[in-house]
């Protein structure tokens, strides 16, 4: 029974040991990727793009009301109401997709260039930086100057 206990002992020392040297040959990167898109000229193109539609959408919306506030009747206001409504909604879902998929294009990209940068630098494997509590290189800057 104690050869038992002492076999596990030492099995589970050197199944730790080896971990931790293998642990020791990987070469992990960091990185804070809302610095980067923070950064990044795409991003900050799509927030002004964005920020330009909105701005159409409610000299539309403003518009719309201005129309339905001309009409005499009650039935042709509650009519042009429904009209633009479903209009708003098209129009807003329209900004909110062409949005999601610039973002999503974008966010490819910046992995691409954070994958392409590991693997040429050596790096096994990037962590989000606020999830690595110890350790490390931090690759953010570097990453910074590549996207733009």
């Amino acid at each position: 029974m104690k050869k038992t206990i002492l076999s596990t002992i030492v099995l589970i020392g050197l199944s730790l040991g080896m971990a931790n040297a293998v642990m020791a040959e990987q070469k992990i990167a960091i990185m804070d990727p809302v610095a980067v898109a923070a950064q990044s000229k795409q991003v900050q193109d799509l927030k002004k793009e964005q920020q330009i539609k909105l701005l159409e959408l409610q000299k539309w919306m403003t518009t719309a009301k201005a129309d339905v506030e001309k009409q005499q009747t009650k039935e042709g206001k509650e009519k042009l109401v429904k009209k633009y409504d479903a209009e708003f909604l098209k129009k807003q879902e329209a900004i909110m997709q062409n949005y999601q998929t610039k973002l999503q294009a974008i966010d490819t990209s910046i992995s691409g260039t954070i994958a392409k940068y590991a693997q040429e630098k050596g790096y096994d494997a990037v962590f989000v930086k606020g999830v690595v509590l110890y350790g490390g290189t931090d690759i953010t800057e570097d990453i910074k100057k590549i996207v733009k």
